[in-house]
């Protein structure tokens, strides 16, 4: 039988069994209380490439993560000189404006918009192509419109960026 990487079995009153990967790179299963362990392993077997696959791509993201203080002080000393500059050129073209742009050390999410405008900016994005860059930002100047990630929210950012799945794509990778 072919060896099964190693995972950890959480079980809960749930109906269903599923396979994730956590963010440290740890492999889990959660499944129903009654599953018996084989009917796990034959799942884990079932799903190995797929796991071992994202079980890499998660540590080798991780590596990428772990910054040294020498480079993280560089890049945010970037972001604060070109992320709100950038801010302001897409809030003159779209006639938004917002209330405050802060660069954050957020690692779940590239920018964020308050119920009062104010936008917030990981330095993180300094690790990514221009086209990215300039996407988050036209992303978050759009919630200034549209509080929410309805019909026209997109049609908004694709307005002011019509190749903006092309930036998504960007940032996953």
């Amino acid at each position: 039988m072919e060896k099964l990487p190693e995972f950890e079995i959480i079980r809960s009153s749930r109906r269903t069994v599923i396979l994730e990967v956590t963010r440290e790179g740890k492999a889990l299963v959660r499944a129903p209380l009654h599953m018996k362990r084989t009917e796990i392993d034959a799942f884990v077997l079932k799903h190995r490439e797929w796991l071992i696959s994202r079980l890499e791509h998660r540590r080798s993201k991780n590596m990428k993560e772990t910054i040294s203080k020498e480079k993280q002080t560089e890049l945010t000393a970037l972001a604060k000189l070109i992320l709100p500059q950038k801010t302001e050129y897409f809030s003159k073209i779209m006639n938004v404006e917002p209330s405050a742009v802060k660069i954050t050390s957020a690692k779940t999410r590239w920018g964020s918009c308050s119920s009062k405008n104010s936008i917030c900016f990981s330095w993180r994005l300094m690790l990514y192509p221009e086209k990215a860059i300039d996407y988050v930002v036209i992303h978050e100047l759009s919630h200034i419109l549209h509080h929410d990630h309805g019909k026209e929210f997109w049609k908004t950012v694709e307005k002011y960026m019509p190749d903006y799945k092309e930036a998504e794509k960007l940032l996953r990778n």
